[in-house]
C-alpha cells in the first residue's frame, strides 16, 4: 500500500520495546496451561507403542472403573478425519483402526487429576495386528511388505508427485560450456518450543470455547466444526498467550479436538498439555529430503539450465505435504535468474510423527543445496562462488521463468553489507579457519489461502471511544512481535504510541478473521489490513477536527497525541457527535498473481524478503570439532515497522539455522526416536551462540505497510548452507548433509587422504516415477505498470 502522507514517521522503524513486553517478563501473560476454570478436569492420551500396526480391539473397561475417571473415549468416538489441507483430510483425532507412528493416539481420559487419568490410560487394553513398518525414502518407494500406510496417493507409498518445466531446459543444457550434478541430503528434525502444546476447553450453554496454543485461530475452529460436526457460531478458539510455534502449531491438533468432545461429554473443562516426548511425536516438523540438482552454465558462470528433484520424508499423515513439496522446488528462481527450470517432487509416507511446515517451511532444504552446489559449479568454472552467484542474481521488478512476481529485491545491497563488513573477499586462508557466503529469499505470506476463497486472509477493525482506541485482529501473537507490529502502525496513522492502542486479537468470537501466523504473512497481510483501518478512523477525526475549527482538513497535523489543535480524546468527543460509534474496517487480499499452470497456487506471494550471510569459523582437523566465531547477516525487510524487534528476528534465525547446521537431527531406529526429550536432542545454548552483527536492509516494497516485508523466517535459509561453506574453505572437504557433525568431517578428511572423493553425504538419487512433464511457457520477464493485478 503507497505511503498517503510524508515519510517522516513518529514511530515507525524506532526500537520501541513490545507492548506485551512487561506481561511476558512479570509472569503475568496467560498461557493455556495457566488458565484454570472451576471443576476442571485433566486428560492425558493413549498413544501407539507400535510404529504400524491394525487394532484389533480396545476395551476400556477397567479404565472407566477407576475412581476419578469421568471419560473415556476412543476413535469410535470421534471418527470424522481432519486435516490442515483440504486434499488430505487423512487425520483421525483418535485412531481405532490403524495406527501408523509411535505416538498416534488412540484413546483418551479425563479424570479429576492427571495422575488418576495417565493410571487409567495405562489400563486400556488394546490388541494389535503389528505391521511392517516404512522408515525411510528408499523403502517406501518400494513395494510394501504388508499393506501401505495410507489408502491414498500411490504407487507404493508415495504421497505426491510433481513434475514441471519452465522454458527450453535441454536447449539450455545444450547450450552450456560446463554441466554439474550434484546430490544433497537435509535432516529432519523438530521446533523444540519452549511451551509445549497445551489446551482447555468448555461446554457451556451449547457452546464449545477452546484457549489453545495454536498459530492457527481460524483453521481449528474450522476443524472442530468439522468433526465435533457443530456449527462454527457454537465454537469459540481463542488464541492464549504464545510460548513460541515456529511452524509446530499450524496444524489442528488432536489434543485440541478430543478435550472440546471429553467437555461436552462430561459438561465440566477439560485440559491437556503434552509432555516434552508427546511434543516430539506431535512434530510437524522439518522434512527430511534428499535432492539432486543438475546445473549448466557458461564459462564465465551464467546459468544456462537447472533441473531439480527432491523427495521428501513426509512421516506418517499429508499435514502440508503437498505444499511442502512444491516449496521444495519454486523459490530457486526467485533468487538467481534461471532462463529455463525443471523441477520434479515426491512426498512419501512413513511410519514417523508427521512432518509439516518448520521455519521457511519446504524452503531451509533446497536452499542449502543449490547454495552448495553453485559453490562447486563455481570451483569447477575456477570463479569465485560470490561472483558466480551475483551474476545470476535476480533484479527488481521482474517475473521468474516459474510466473514468480519479483517487486522489491535488495539482494545486491544485502550481499555488499556482508561481504564489505566481514572482509569475506580479503580473508586469509589458513588451515583450520574457513569463511562461506550464502543467500536467500522467502514470502512475504502466502498469495493464495489454504483454502481457495475470494475473500479478504487478513481483517482489522478500530474502534474509537471515550475509553480510547481498540484494535480488533484475529493475528496471533507467537513471540515475533505481531502485536507490536499492529500497534504501531495504528499509532502511527492517529499520532499515537503503541502503548495507546489497546489490542484484542486471536479470538474467533471477538475479532475479524485472520488467516495465521504462518508464512510470514502477519506484517504484510495484517499490516496492511490495520493501515487501511486505521487511515480511515483518521480521516473520520481528522473531518470532525476540520469542521469544528474551520481548518482544511489537508492543513490539519497529527501526531504527539493531538489532531490538529485538539487532543485526541477532544477530537474522538468531536467526531462521535458528528458521525455516531466510531468504528472502521480495513481487509488485505493478495493480488492474483498465481501462473497459469496446475500447482501455481503454491509459491506466490505479493513480496519476498531477500538475505546474505558470512560465516566465520574454526573447523579442528585432528578431531572434528567446529566453532564459528561470527555471523554477518544482512536482511532486505522492506522498511522494518519496529528495527528492535526485526533485529531480534534475524537473530532468532541464525540461532536456529546454527542448530540444524551443525546438531540438530530427528532421527530414529527400530521405529523409535531416538531422543524424544530436551536432555538429549541437541540444540544451542546461549553459550553456542557466536557473536552476530546484523544489517537492515530497506527497500520500501511498493505494496507492503509503509514498504514492510517479512523479518521472521527468511534470514535462517542462508545461515545452514553458509557453515558449510565455510567448513570446505577451511578444511577443503564438502559434508553434503546436515547436520555438520565432528564424525562426519573426520569421515571426508580419511576419504581424501586415502584419494577418495572429499565428502560426506548422499551417493545417488533414487529411480521415481515421476509423472510427465507438464510444460510451461516463460512469462514477460519485466513487470508491467499493472502488474500488481496480473
Amino acid at each position: 500500500m503507497p505511503e498517503a502522507h510524508p515519510v517522516t514517521f513518529a514511530v515507525i522503524g524506532k526500537p520501541l520495546p513490545k507492548v506485551d513486553a512487561g506481561a511476558k517478563v512479570t509472569g503475568q501473560a496467560v498461557y493455556a496451561d495457566d488458565v484454570v476454570l472451576p471443576r476442571t478436569l485433566h486428560c492425558r492420551i493413549l498413544r501407539s507403542p507400535h510404529p504400524h500396526a491394525r487394532i484389533l480391539s480396545i476395551d476400556a473397561s477397567a479404565a472407566r472403573r477407576i475412581s476419578g475417571v469421568q471419560a473415556v473415549i476412543t476413535g469410535a468416538d470421534l471418527p470424522i478425519k481432519f486435516g490442515i489441507l483440504p486434499v488430505t483430510q487423512d487425520e483421525r483425532a483418535l485412531e481405532h483402526e490403524k495406527v501408523r507412528y509411535v505416538g498416534d493416539p488412540i484413546a483418551a481420559v479425563a479424570a479429576t487429576d492427571e495422575e488418576t487419568a495417565a493410571a487409567a490410560c495405562d489400563a486400556i487394553k488394546v490388541d494389535y495386528e503389528v505391521l511392517q513398518p516404512v522408515m525411510s525414502i528408499e523403502d517406501a518407494l518400494e513395494p510394501s511388505k504388508d499393506e501401505r500406510i495410507q489408502d491414498y496417493g500411490g504407487p507404493n507409498n508415495i504421497h505426491k508427485l510433481v513434475a514441471l518445466e519452465f522454458g527450453d531446459v535441454d536447449g539450455g543444457f545444450a547450450r552450456a560450456d560446463h554441466i554439474r550434478e550434484d546430490v544433497f541430503f537435509f535432516q529432519g528434525n523438530t521446533h523444540l518450543p519452549m511451551e509445549q502444546h497445551s489446551a482447555i476447553a468448555s461446554f457451556v450453554d451449547g457452546k464449545v470455547t477452546l484457549w489453545s496454543s495454536t498459530q492457527v485461530v481460524h483453521y481449528v475452529h474450522r476443524a472442530l466444526a468439522k468433526v465435533l460436526e457443530l456449527p462454527m457460531s457454537r465454537i469459540r478458539v481463542i488464541g492464549a498467550a504464545h510460548g513460541g510455534g515456529f511452524g509446530g502449531k499450524t496444524d489442528p491438533f488432536a489434543h485440541e479436538i478430543i478435550v472440546c468432545k471429553l467437555a461436552m461429554l462430561t459438561g465440566r473443562p477439560v485440559k491437556c498439555t503434552l509432555t516434552r516426548e508427546e511434543v516430539f511425536y506431535a512434530h510437524r516438523g522439518r522434512h527430511p529430503v534428499l535432492m539432486w540438482v543438475r546445473t549448466g552454465a557458461t564459462r564465465d558462470g551464467k546459468i544456462t539450465a537447472m533441473h531439480f528433484r527432491s523427495a521428501l520424508d513426509g512421516g506418517a499423515y499429508g499435514s502440508y505435504g503437498v505444499a511442502s513439496t512444491f516449496y521444495t522446488g519454486v523459490l530457486q528462481p526467485v533468487t538467481y535468474d534461471l532462463p529455463a527450470y525443471r523441477f520434479e517432487g515426491c512426498r512419501v509416507f512413513t511410519n514417523k510423527p508427521p512432518c509439516g511446515p518448520k521455519r521457511g517451511h519446504g524452503t531451509p532444504q533446497p536452499r542449502f543445496a543449490l547454495e552448495l552446489h553453485l559453490d562447486k559449479l563455481a570451483h569447477d568454472l575456477k570463479l569465485d562462488p560470490v561472483d558466480l552467484k551475483r551474476l545470476n542474481f535476480v533484479k527488481p521488478m521482474t517475473r521468474t521463468v516459474n510466473w514468480l512476481r519479483v517487486t522489491s529485491c535488495g539482494l545486491e545491497e544485502c550481499t555488499e553489507r556482508v561481504l564489505a563488513a566481514s572482509g569475506y573477499k580479503k580473508r586469509k586462508r589458513e588451515k583450520g579457519h574457513g569463511m562461506g557466503f550464502a543467500i536467500s529469499s522467502y514470502l512475504s505470506g502466502a498469495g493464495t489461502a489454504i483454502y481457495w476463497n475470494d475473500m479478504p486472509h487478513s481483517e482489522v477493525q478500530i474502534k474509537v471511544d471515550r475509553g480510547g482506541i481498540t484494535a480488533y485482529c484475529g493475528a496471533m501473537d507467537i513471540g515475533q512481535g505481531s502485536d507490536s507490529v499492529l500497534a504501531t502502525i495504528v499509532a502511527e496513522e492517529l499520532g499515537l504510541q503503541p502503548k495507546d492502542i489497546r489490542l484484542v486479537t486471536a479470538d474467533t468470537d471477538t475479532t475479524p478473521i485472520d488467516l495465521g501466523s504462518y508464512s510470514s504473512r502477519v506484517t504484510f497481510m495484517a499490516g496492511n489490513a490495520a493501515l487501511e483501518a486505521a487511515r480511515k478512523m483518521r480521516a473520520m477525526l481528522i473531518e470532525a477536527v476540520s469542521a469544528k475549527t474551520g481548518i482544511e482538513p489537508s492543513e490539519v497535523e497529527v501526531g504527539a497525541g493531538r489532531i490538529g489543535d485538539t487532543t485526541f480524546e477532544e477530537a474522538s468527543v468531536l467526531a462521535e457527535a458528528k458521525f455516531g460509534t466510531l468504528v472502521s474496517a480495513g481487509s488485505y487480499t493478495p493480488p492474483k498473481i498465481a501462473g497459469p499452470y496446475k500447482g501455481s497456487g503454491v509459491g506466490p506471494s505479493p513480496a519476498y524478503s531477500y538475505s546474505a550471510c558470512v560465516v566465520d569459523l574454526d573447523a579442528d582437523a585432528r578431531t572434528g570439532l567446529v566453532r564459528v566465531n561470527k555471523v554477518w547477516i544482512a536482511h532486505d525487510v522492506g522498511r522494518a515497522i519496529n528495527s528492535l524487534l526485526v533485529e531480534g528476528q534475524v537473530e532468532g534465525s541464525v540461532y536456529m539455522g546454527l542448530g540444524e547446521a551443525l546438531m540438530e537431527e530427528q532421527e530414529f531406529r527400530k521405529g523409535l526416536h531416538k531422543w524424544p526429550s530436551m536432555l538429549e536432542y541437541k540444540s544451542p545454548t546461549f553459550l553456542d551462540m557466536p557473536e552476530l552483527e546484523t544489517f537492515i536492509v530497506e527497500t520500501i516494497d511498493p505494496e507492503g505497510p509503509y514498504g514492510a516485508k517479512e523479518a521472521g523466517q527468511g534470514p535462517l535459509l542462508p545461515v545452514i548452507p553458509a557453515v558449510n561453506a565455510a567448513v570446505f574453505d577451511a578444511l577443503g572437504v564438502w559434508i553434503d548433509e546436515t547436520p555438520v557433525t565432528p564424525e562426519k568431517i573426520v569421515e571426508a578428511l580419511r576419504r581424501k587422504e586415502k584419494g577418495e572423493p572429499a565428502r560426506v553425504g548422499p551417493t545417488k538419487f533414487p529411480q521415481i516415477p515421476y509423472p510427465p512433464l507438464i510444460k510451461v511457457e516463460p512469462p514477460p520477464k519485466e513487470l508491467s505498470a499493472s502488474a500488481a493485478s496480473i
